[in-house]
């Protein structure tokens, strides 16, 4: 089973462009980052820079999507970075997120990666042949990966 554990720290919803972690935070991870790595579990990870330099691209019904710069003062949680692991359940997933050397303050959010098989068992799915579609570009990412 796929995993994604989200970065959710607090304050970085109004971190300035440009904003680094602290170095020795920063250390910490890139051990961390190694043991997921040598388990054999780390599919792939990245930080994020502030929304402060982020974009949004808005979606509504009947109306032409809205792009706006950041920063976005109405966000109260954003992403920091994320990692994707695949272990073989949740628990193990919980697990690995309590062993990361967070900064206090901060939020890990882990939630499963939908697969084709989680599709596969809706039948409306299969009428409509998206499974067939995807099933090929599955496979595809999969070899690339």
């Amino acid at each position: 089973m796929r995993f994604m554990m989200l970065v959710i720290p607090k304050g970085y919803e109004t971190a300035k462009p440009g904003t680094m972690p602290d170095p020795d935070a920063v250390a910490k991870m890139m051990k961390y980052n190694e043991e997921l790595q040598k388990a054999g579990v780390l599919i792939a990870l990245d930080g994020l820079h502030p929304p402060s330099m982020g974009t949004r691209v808005k979606f509504e019904k009947g109306r032409p999507p809205v792009v706006t710069d950041g920063p976005f003062p109405e966000s109260k949680e954003v992403l920091g970075g994320y990692w994707m692991i695949r272990v073989k359940d949740k628990a193990e997933a919980v697990e690995w997120a309590r062993r990361c050397p967070m900064m206090e303050d901060a939020t890990i959010e882990i939630r499963q990666v939908q697969e084709m098989e989680d599709f596969a068992k809706d039948k409306a799915y299969e009428k409509s042949g998206v499974m067939e579609k995807f099933a090929g570009l599955d496979r595809k990412l999969e070899r690339q990966a």
